[in-house]
């Protein structure tokens, strides 16, 4: 018996359980079509999805440009034929059960043109529309052209409220639910606003309230609320179940989907999820986004803090009266910059380690790193391929005059490398690369479900979701 019961989303009676649509190659047509033919609503990803040839092969992108432009264009060409091909695959795998919701991110590149370009190729294939990481105004008007329901993320109800007002009141036929995003449980990019304390989780409750509550005002009282982040078996929620002040609320699934047998990520990811204690996940903020996200503290994150630790501010000239008294040179002879005697010391520690390679940050401060991660870095910002809108690490703008005119930033890194390396188990170990996760992933090591290494298959975990466990 379940302990929820069917209610209509994208326009259809399915069970209120949502695949989280995780980002590049990790939740695919297979993992989305499965989910939905389990009586779910599955999601793909639509961040740069894997193009799938007509003999069910994955075609990796193989970048021919010459420049950022160039490749920014291959990227969202590549695109654009990957979501198409994931949806036909969601489509074929859900076998006329559930829906199935296409995931982008607002903060990827070129976003509205890869969302239109997969609507555009994949009509009637896809039923919803998920999307967050910063504020999509125009994902309403997008989906009404097509006849497709939206589902925006957001993590206040005042996000949402800004979305109605400029935006999505003139689309409220084909607005979906809303997706409330845990910013402190959820994992991979989290909205925690400048106001709130990264270190100071509150009570999800509340803040969903006053999403319904301004449901209520204007009009839509029994429009879903969908709780994403920090979901890992319905018998924890029952006192939201039912409840007629939160009014219908679904459940979205992030990180238990990817302990699947149809989840396409490595055996090596698979492996670790099993391992992982409490306090093993960490709220950041070395994307190149600028975002807050969660991710597994493995050797990937460790380089990053520790990267940023060997940091100390300097002066391009002589400010005894700052305390920048030290001449340190930097670049050609003759060329150099001014620090703090007490930094000085640090940095003449830092070198005898091997850390002798000083790069500037945008904030005028000089990271120390070893030859070989500056060569890393400065390879990887020039192979930049425009992935995201903007970009802190390389520079990178996806219009204007394609920079951000800032100062490239070594504290971060190509978001868009690793996660391709450790979503098809290529380059260097999972452990060695980012590894979204949500706060809960310890859970796969205590809970029964998976004694002994169980691996379900997509309709066994959504079986045992139901039943409250």
């Amino acid at each position: 018996m379940s302990v929820v019961q069917p209610m209509i989303l994208s326009g259809a009676e399915v069970w209120p359980l949502i695949e989280g649509g995780k980002g590049v190659a990790v939740t695919n047509g297979r993992s989305a079509g499965a989910w939905a033919a389990a009586g779910g609503v599955g999601t793909f990803s639509g961040v740069n999805a894997d193009v799938i040839d007509d003999n069910g092969e994955y075609v990796p992108l193989v970048f021919r440009g010459r420049d950022r432009r160039e490749r920014h264009e291959e990227l969202i060409s590549y695109s654009i034929r990957g979501g198409i091909s994931q949806a036909r695959l969601a489509h074929d795998t859900r076998r006329g059960e559930g829906r199935i919701h296409m995931n982008v991110l607002w903060e990827m590149a070129a976003c509205e043109r890869v969302l239109e370009g997969v609507l555009e190729g994949a009509k009637g294939l896809i039923h919803g529309v998920t999307c967050g990481a910063g504020m999509p105004y125009r994902l309403a008007e997008i989906c009404a052209r097509y006849r497709v329901y939206y589902y925006p993320i957001v993590s206040s109800a005042r996000a949402f409220r800004a979305l109605w007002k400029r935006a999505y009141h003139r689309f409220a036929e084909w607005l979906g639910a809303v997706v409330y995003e845990d910013p402190w449980r959820a994992g991979g990019h989290n909205g925690i606003s400048n106001s709130e304390d990264p270190e100071k989780p509150e009570d999800p409750y509340p803040r969903v309230l006053q999403i319904r509550e301004f449901l209520r005002e204007i009009g839509l009282p029994k429009l879903p609320i969908v709780m994403a982040g920090g979901v890992w078996r319905l018998d924890e929620w029952k006192d939201w179940i039912d409840n007629p002040e939160l009014g219908p609320i679904a459940f979205q699934f992030g990180t238990r989907p990817l302990l699947t047998r149809e989840s396409p990520i490595p055996e090596a990811w698979k492996r670790t999820l099993l391992e992982l204690e409490p306090g093993d996940v960490l709220l950041h903020r070395f994307s190149p986004t600028g975002f807050y996200s969660s991710a597994v503290k493995n050797e990937f994150l460790l380089e990053l803090i520790q990267r940023s630790q060997r940091q100390v501010p300097f002066a391009e000239e002589e400010r005894p009266e700052e305390g920048f008294t030290t001449y340190f040179p930097l670049g050609r002879p003759g060329r150099g910059v001014w620090l703090k005697p007490a930094d000085w010391l640090q940095v003449e520690e830092w070198l005898r380690l091997g850390f002798t390679q000083p790069l500037r940050t945008p904030d005028h401060t000089l990271i120390f790193v070893t030859p070989e991660k500056a060569r890393e870095i400065r390879r990887d910002q020039a192979d930049c391929m425009g992935c995201l809108s903007h970009c802190r690490f390389s520079g990178w703008k996806d219009h204007d005059d394609h920079t951000t005119g800032k100062l490239p930033d070594p504290r971060s890194f190509c978001i868009q490398k690793t996660l391709q390396d450790i979503a098809h188990g290529r380059g260097r170990p999972a452990h060695q690369q980012l590894m979204f996760a949500g706060h809960n992933v310890f859970r796969f090591k205590t809970d029964p479900f998976y004694a002994n290494g169980f691996v379900p298959t997509v309709r066994q975990l959504v079986r045992r979701i139901l039943t409250g466990a």
